[in-house]
């Protein structure tokens, strides 16, 4: 055995598990990533993704592609939905991500990206693409329905022509209550990993807020984005912030983290 793969079996015998609570398989890119690092995964996914309640707008709005002068991804969920039925980015048409991560998705996808702000936040999207858009600039944004009021009202703001569809949607998604309550009263879990503001929300729902502030105060939280971070930070609780921002940041950052701690 290496000297790097006994480092990792020292650091599995001595920390409990890493949850997940983003919505991918056991065999997922996240979880996937933490095992390679040699840690344990608890799968708590408390949000389900799935197809827009009405398809005929993300569908129509699709079929014009190229009558827009942007189109902006504000998640991988929305890249995936959208380079799943166009698999060329529309001729003339400049593209926004709102992070590195989502960025990621869309260069895996071969997708030329234009604009990606130095923070992953709604707001930062906004003011990096302000300089660019003239009045009556046509801005296509596909999204979640928990996503569309923050940035699409944003981009409004700026004088735009903004098509808001549902590409997919986010719902809550049940968890075993009891063995992750368990999970808590056993201090068996040493980091909690957060790919969306949706998955802070939805796991102190469903936890319960003394549950949560319990979890969160017995061991590490790690964020993919700021705007991840703020939803924590909101709610009493300081987090790391994944470096680089990519699921692959987030598992390095988890595994440097956990390495680091008594």
């Amino acid at each position: 055995m290496s000297a790097a793969a006994a480092k990792r079996t020292r650091t599995v015998a001595q920390n409990p598990s890493v949850v997940v609570t983003r919505d991918e398989p056991s065999d997922g890119p996240l979880s996937s990533q933490l095992r390679q690092l040699g840690l344990g995964v608890l799968s708590w996914p408390v949000v389900r993704v799935g197809a827009p309640q009405d398809g005929a707008p993300f569908e129509d709005a699709l079929a014009r592609a190229a009558h827009y002068d942007w189109i902006v991804f504000a998640s991988r969920h929305a890249v995936q939905a959208v380079t799943s039925r166009l698999r060329a980015t529309p001729v003339g048409v400049r593209v926004a991500a709102v992070g590195a991560a989502t960025a990621e998705a869309l260069r895996a996808q071969s997708w030329r990206v234009h604009v990606v702000p130095g923070e992953a936040s709604a707001a930062a999207l906004v003011a990096a693409l302000a300089p660019m858009m003239e009045h009556g600039t046509r801005v296509l944004f596909p999204a979640s329905s928990r996503a569309l009021p923050t940035l699409g009202a944003g981009l409004a703001q700026l004088g735009v022509e903004v098509t808001q569809v549902e590409a997919y949607r986010t719902e809550s998604a049940p968890l075993d209550l009891k063995e992750c309550r368990a999970r808590i009263r056993q201090r068996s879990v040493a980091a909690v990993t957060f790919t969306s503001p949706s998955t802070v929300v939805e796991l102190e729902r469903a936890l319960g807020a003394a549950s949560f502030k319990r979890l969160l105060s017995g061991c590490a939280s790690i964020a993919l984005g700021a705007t991840t971070a703020q939803a924590l930070n909101a709610r009493g609780h300081q987090c790391m912030l994944a470096q680089p921002a990519s699921l692959q940041g987030l598992a390095l950052t988890t595994f440097r983290l956990l390495q680091q701690r008594p």
